[in-house]
């Protein structure tokens, strides 16, 4: 039997767990009662809160922490159930009272459950419908990896709280059919089915439908449907027929009988199939109060149903439990359409109190700590505690591996070989880094890094092709790999780094994870990347190739808002290198700000466009080639520097050719020009605003060494993007500017055909100097 199935010292009886149950709905809808009708608000902005979705998952947040968690398991709990959560905690004696007056208030409870912003940090930080769903998959994995290089991980089950509407997110069916996660026993995801969302009742074939996707993907698939008092009323005379009556009904119509009267009820649920006398005989023989409860007894709020179902998960491979809910159960607004958002009157709330033996004057109590409800939720917090494991301490990365490439090159396929570089002057350092790709692995140049450290899999399995001498890409799947493949989804591949991310502080156990992905396919992973971070995630992610200089591929593949991902996204650094050294050196530093508390992600814009290296004429003196790194690192460097200077052009990646060309034209006709390569538009704003700012936090000394006041002159930016990534540095000494790039969808050509279309070629720029200066 798994450690997490339920075992007979930890059951108790079900009327202690239904009073616990009573317990939690009132603390969770007096949580939203009370930001919403007590604190003052001042604003008048609607607080919110969701007390109907809170409710239809009390039953199963009460079974699941009281009765089957284990230290070692997480879960990640639906987003509108937040109150529920920290209900329970509440009753575990780990969120002090204090804290209960203050959901989505500033500094208190968020709106959502968060790792990082509540005062007892979630497990999992949900909130982007369908990303915090699947954390729990991709943090499986994560566990995996690094139990299989440091045997500290342990073990547990990854639970999943999931409303029904958030399976029309297309993010769950990606990583539901991803083929890594059919091994991932530990899975375990609970469907709050209450058939709605948030602005009506869904359609009846949506759950039929959603489970056989399961099956399908090879989930183990539990269906918890009725309650004990409906399956014994489904074995009196009639019962049959009353089973297939609910069964057939329209979801809508299943919604309306919950806002029904006993004696409405008898007039509507039989129908005027021939079956309906039979239904209306054993319905007669029941009082009201039994007609209320049955309509209502549904498999997600009966205790004992939950339970059977857990003890029957197969721990050999994924599994969701179907438990069919009602929207709003217990509460005086269950069961209505529009209810998502609807809050409980102050009459309402105190009936639900009368109800329910609380005083809602004071609705902050515990269970009388001489009842055996009590002494249940004690035994939960003792099981629950967990051993903090302490943070292993990444070893910091070399700054230099002292190479200066001389021949054409690649920004692109600088990655693979400062890796497998690394490997070789750092090899405890290569150990933590681990490579994932959603199956662009040899056309992001991860080839020869995979040759040498393999492919991770959670047992070695054959490679047939290792004898086959035309094989360049060797896959050789072990435990100890350190490159994990996904299928083509870009979600699914930005969410794993996000939870390879967060290992550091899961289980003391950081890496440093590397994913590499087409640019122009950046923007669909943003926003999953975006949650991992916030979720405290620290990744490393490389966009590659990217702009309109893959000319050939035209403009289905051009990438033009991604160069402003820096300046947009909070705790990511962005480069875009234009040479080989400049991506070792960012790459090498930027490993060394992850895997600990403060630490920061970043994102690396590349080409395939082949560079001439030495056009970056890297300084030969050690303290001089200190400095361009510094520089680099710091978000620019002069490429030229002229004795006097009429113009300064700004450039980067892969079009510093266009630049450097622009300049020499330029010189040849008798005007001078800086050229300054900038790596990171985004720390030289940050420097910019520090030094315009109090309060924020930036090295400002790169300011004065790329555009000192003396050498300010008329500019001219040009970028493989979009050109207000650039258009601020005209700013930093107010001067006369012209901003080039790409604003407009292209078309297939050569490289000059497509940046000569674009306005980004040396034409380009030197008409537009020339404009400035004359």
């Amino acid at each position: 039997m798994n450690a997490t199935m339920i075992s007979d010292d930890r059951t108790c009886s079900l009327e202690t767990l239904r009073s616990i149950e009573d317990k939690v709905l009132w603390l969770a809808t007096a949580i939203i009662h009370h930001a919403n009708k007590v604190r003052p608000n001042t604003t008048g902005l609607k607080v919110g809160g969701h007390q109907a979705s809170s409710a239809s998952m009390v039953t199963i947040m009460t079974e699941l922490w009281m009765e089957q968690l284990q230290p070692g398991d997480r879960v990640a709990v639906k987003p509108h159930a937040s109150p529920v959560l920290h209900a329970l905690e509440f009753l575990l004696g780990t969120l002090d009272e204090k804290w209960m007056k203050t959901l989505r208030q500033f500094g208190g409870l968020q709106s959502y459950p968060s790792r990082r912003k509540d005062p007892v940090p979630a497990d999992y930080s949900t909130g982007s419908v369908g990303i915090g769903a699947t954390a729990p998959i991709w943090a499986a994995i994560s566990r995996r990896f690094v139990d299989s290089m440091s045997g500290t991980a342990g073990r547990g089950r990854q639970y999943s709280l999931v409303g029904d509407a958030e399976l029309d997110e297309g993010a769950i069916w990606e990583a539901v059919l991803d083929p890594a996660v059919q091994e991932l026993g530990e899975i375990v995801w609970i469907v709050d089915l209450n058939r709605q969302s948030l602005d009506r009742v869904v359609p009846k074939a949506a759950a039929e439908r959603l489970q056989r996707l399961f099956d399908a993907a090879g989930w183990q698939v539990l269906t918890v449907k009725f309650g004990a008092l409906l399956e014994e009323l489904f074995t009196r005379p009639g019962g049959k027929e009353l089973r297939s009556r609910i069964v057939d009904m329209p979801n809508a119509e299943y919604q309306r009988l919950l806002r029904c009267s006993a004696a409405e009820i008898r007039d509507r649920l039989p129908g005027a199939g021939a079956d309906s006398a039979s239904i209306a005989a054993l319905l007669a023989a029941l009082d009201d109060e039994t007609v209320l409860s049955a309509i209502r007894n549904l498999g997600g709020h009966d205790l004992a149903a939950l339970r059977a179902a857990f003890a029957a998960i197969d721990d050999s491979r994924p599994t969701v439990i179907v438990a069919y809910t009602v929207k709003g159960y217990g509460l005086p607004i269950e069961g209505h359409p529009q209810n998502h958002s609807s809050l409980l009157s102050i009459e309402q709330f105190d009936a639900l109190a009368e109800r329910l033996g609380e005083d809602s004057s004071a609705p902050w109590t515990r269970c009388d700590p001489e009842s055996d409800a009590a002494r249940v939720c004690a035994a939960a917090a003792a099981r629950l505690v967990r051993e903090t494991a302490p943070t292993r301490q990444l070893p910091d990365a070399p700054q230099d591996l002292g190479r200066t490439p001389r021949n054409t090159a690649t920004t692109q396929a600088a990655i693979g070989r400062t890796l497998v570089d690394l490997s070789r002057v750092a090899p405890d350092v290569a150990r933590r880094v681990v490579t994932v790709s959603p199956d662009v692995s040899s056309s992001t140049n991860l080839a020869g890094w995979i040759n040498k450290v393999g492919v991770w899999a959670p047992e070695a399995r054959a490679n047939w092709f290792s004898d086959d001498p035309e094989t360049m890409l060797h896959w050789e799947e072990r435990p100890d790999g350190q490159h994990i493949e996904l299928g083509i989804a870009e979600v699914n591949l930005v969410s794993l780094l996000g939870e390879l991310g967060a290992t550091w502080s899961r289980w003391g156990e950081p890496l440093i994870p590397i994913g590499t992905i087409y640019d122009p396919f950046v923007e669909r992973a943003l926003e999953p990347w975006s949650y991992g971070m916030y979720a405290g995630g620290q990744s490393i992610l490389i966009g590659t190739p990217s702009g309109v200089t893959l000319a050939p591929e035209g403009g289905a593949h051009q990438s033009i808002k991604t160069p402003s991902i820096g300046l947009e996204q909070p705790e990511c650094i962005a480069y875009e290198p234009a040479f080989v050294i400049d991506v070792e050196w960012t790459l090498l530093d930027v490993m060394r700000q992850i895997g600990r508390e403060g630490g920061r992600s970043s994102y690396f814009r590349l080409s395939t466009r082949p560079i001439d290296q030495s056009l970056a004429q890297v300084p030969e003196d050690p303290a001089a080639r200190e400095r361009r790194r510094r520089q680099v690192i710091a978000g620019g460097y002069f490429l030229r520097r002229a004795a006097d200077p009429k113009v300064t052009l700004v450039t980067m990646g892969a079009l510093v050719p266009e630049a450097l060309n622009a300049h020499d034209r330029l010189t040849g006709i008798g005007i001078e020009a800086d050229v300054i390569c900038i790596t990171s538009p985004g720390l030289i704003f940050e420097a910019l605003q520090a030094s315009r700012r109090e309060g924020i936090e930036a090295e400002t000394w790169i300011l004065e060494q790329l555009f000192p006041r003396d050498r300010a002159r008329p500019m001219v930016t040009v970028i493989d993007g979009h050109p207000h990534t650039l258009a601020f540095l005209a700013t930093i000494h107010s001067v006369p500017s012209a901003t080039l790039g790409v604003s407009r969808f292209g078309q297939s050509g050569d490289l000059d055909e497509v940046y000569r279309y674009h306005g980004i070629d040396a034409d380009s720029i030197i008409r537009a100097a020339l404009d400035l200066i004359r």
